[in-house]
C-alpha cells in the first residue's frame, strides 16, 4: 500500500477498532464539534427562557431545541463548503448529530436538574455557569465513548468525513 493510499485509509478508516489512540481522537474531536454546538444553544436558550421569566420546562425545551439546531447547522456549514446542497447537507447533519446531541442534551439538563439550586439560581450566579460548565463536562465525557463506538460502525460523525 502506497504511503498516500495508507494515510488516506487511516483518515477514513481510522475508525475502526484496534486504532486506538486515532480512534479516540477522532471521538474526542466529534464530541467537542457536537458539544460546541449544543452548549450555543443551551446557553442562549437557557438565557432566553430566564430573561422571560420561563419555568424549568420550557426553558429546558427551548434550549434544547436550540442545541440541535445549532448542532446541525455547525455540521451544515462545513459540509456545504464542501460543496453539497442545503438538503444534502441537512440530511448528513441529521445522520452524523442527532445521536451524540440526544445523548449530550439528556445528560447536561439531567446534571442541570439534579445539581441542587442550579436551575433556579440565575445568569448572574456562579452557581449556574458553574454547575453549567460541570453538566458540560459530564456530557462530553459520556457521550465520546458512545461517539467513538459509533463512529466505529461507521455512523454518526463518519458520515462526515467523506466531505472533509
Amino acid at each position: 500500500m502506497s504511503q498516500h493510499h495508507e494515510h488516506h485509509h487511516h483518515e477514513h478508516h481510522g475508525q475502526h477498532a484496534g486504532h486506538g489512540v486515532t480512534t479516540w481522537g477522532m471521538a474526542a474531536s466529534a464530541t467537542l464539534h457536537c458539544l460546541t454546538g449544543c452548549a450555543i444553544g443551551e446557553v442562549l436558550g437557557m438565557v432566553i427562557g430566564t430573561a422571560l421569566g420561563w419555568s424549568n420546562l420550557p426553558t429546558i425545551v427551548l434550549a434544547v431545541a436550540l442545541a440541535f439546531v445549532f448542532g446541525y447547522a455547525l455540521t451544515m456549514r462545513g459540509v456545504m463548503k464542501a460543496g453539497l446542497g442545503f438538503k444534502q447537507a441537512l440530511k448528513v447533519a441529521l445522520a452524523a448529530d442527532t445521536i451524540s446531541i440526544a445523548i449530550m442534551e439528556i445528560v447536561d439538563n439531567g446534571v442541570m436538574l439534579v445539581v441542587p439550586g442550579a436551575m433556579d439560581a440565575g445568569l448572574a450566579s456562579a452557581l449556574f455557569w458553574g454547575a453549567l460548565a460541570f453538566a458540560f463536562l459530564v456530557a462530553f465525557l459520556v457521550t465520546w465513548p458512545i461517539n467513538k463506538w459509533i463512529i466505529g460502525k461507521g455512523r454518526g460523525h463518519a458520515v462526515v468525513h467523506a466531505y472533509h
